[in-house]
Formats: C-alpha cells, structure tokens, sequence
C-alpha cells in the first residue's frame, strides 16, 4: 500500500513538483524581498533574504535526507529568478514606492508555508522516510525559511513568538499530505491541492481571525 502511492508520486515528482517548488520559492521569495523593503535594506540585503526565505527550509531539508545536489542546485533557473525577481521589484520600488504591509508579507508566507510543507513531505516520502519523519521534513521545508528570514531582519522567529498558529498549520497540513498519499488511491496533484489549501487555508484563517494559541506563561 505505502510503496504503490510513493511509486505515484514518484512519476508527478519530475513535473507537477516543480511547478510546485517554483511557486513556493517565487512565494517565499516575495515575503523575504518584502521584509528587506520594509526594513529600508540595500539591493544585497534584499536579495539576499529573498533567498533565505525561499531556499532556506528545503536545503534544510535536503541536508537531513542526505540528498545531493541541493533542490535549487539541481534547478539553476529558480535560483536566477528569485534574484531576477528581487531586482526587478527593487527596480519598480525606487520609482513607486510599494507600502509594504504585515499583511502582504504573511499572506505570501501562508502561500509558500503550504506549497513547501506539501512538497516536503512527498521528498521524504519518495525518500522512504516513515510518515511522521516525513511530516517533520515537510513542516521543516515549510517553517525554516521563514525563520532564517526573520533572524536576518533581527527579529524574534514569527513560528516561535507569534501566538496565531504557524508551524501547527505545518503540522496539520503535513499529516494531510501524509495520511491521503499513503492510505488513499488520490491523485497526487489533488493530495498536493488539498494539503497546501488545508495548511495556507488555516494560517490565512487564523491570522484573518486573530486566533492565538494558549499562552502558557501566563498565569
């Protein structure tokens, strides 16, 4: 049962996941360049965190499954259009100034945070990891970049600080991914479909509703 859906994904892996991974990178990518703006950063520093926020996480992930060359190695023209996209929205910034928002910023994180997770999850899985290890990578893929950003800006991680849940939707959207590849005859891009509209759907939700998880330091 497990190896006949990893076989699937195996064969949409080459094609629907790099779609996948281009829209989650472009989405990462955008929070990062967004946050640089918004912190007056020069053309390097902005580059530089669109990178953080879109390759941080996967390389991550590539690092604890051993797997070589690094998914933005193996893929040169993802790496050129996160820089081309960064110059250009710095080229079209210093002739209209955007009014980069929080808004902005983590409706493009909750977009990659759920294209990332889902891609996560199914690269362990092909990788033979058990499900909760693949859930784990998926939720790693998905989180980490957003934490490098956040420490290049000189901020507290938003994944550790910020009450409104962030790596839970990870977390729920993961075992979704997870639950229907192995368990279900799904298609894989519905599992890709579902999983990223569960983990972005609930992270939207909950900075949309300003729903916080239970503080514990409080008395």
């Amino acid at each position: 049962m497990f190896s006949v859906n990893v076989s699937d994904l195996t064969v949409w892996g080459e094609s629907l996941r790099l779609i996948v991974e281009v829209i989650g990178t472009l989405a990462f990518a955008l929070s990062g360049i967004f946050a640089g703006i918004r912190n007056r950063m020069d053309v390097f520093g902005v580059a530089v965190l669109g990178f953080l926020s879109a390759f941080g996480g996967g390389t991550l992930r590539d690092i604890l499954l051993e797997k070589r060359p690094f998914f933005w190695v193996g893929q040169e023209s993802i790496l050129w259009l996160v820089f081309g996209v960064s110059g250009f929205v710095m080229i079209v910034n210093s002739r209209r100034r955007f009014h980069i928002t929080p808004a902005g910023i983590q409706f493009a994180d909750a977009l990659g945070l759920g294209l990332f997770v889902a891609s996560g999850v199914q690269a362990a899985l092909i990788a033979g990891m058990p499900m909760a290890v693949s859930v784990m990578m998926g939720i790693i893929t998905g989180v980490f970049g957003g934490v490098m950003r956040d420490i290049a800006c000189g901020e507290m991680p938003a994944a550790f600080f910020d009450h409104r849940p962030y790596a839970m939707c990870a977390l729920v959207g993961g075992w979704v991914y997870a639950c229907l590849a192995v368990y279900t005859p799904i298609e894989p891009w519905l599992i890709l479909l579902l999983s990223t509209l569960t983990t972005t759907g609930l992270r939207i939700a909950a900075v949309a509703f300003d729903y916080h998880l239970p503080d514990l330091s409080k008395k």
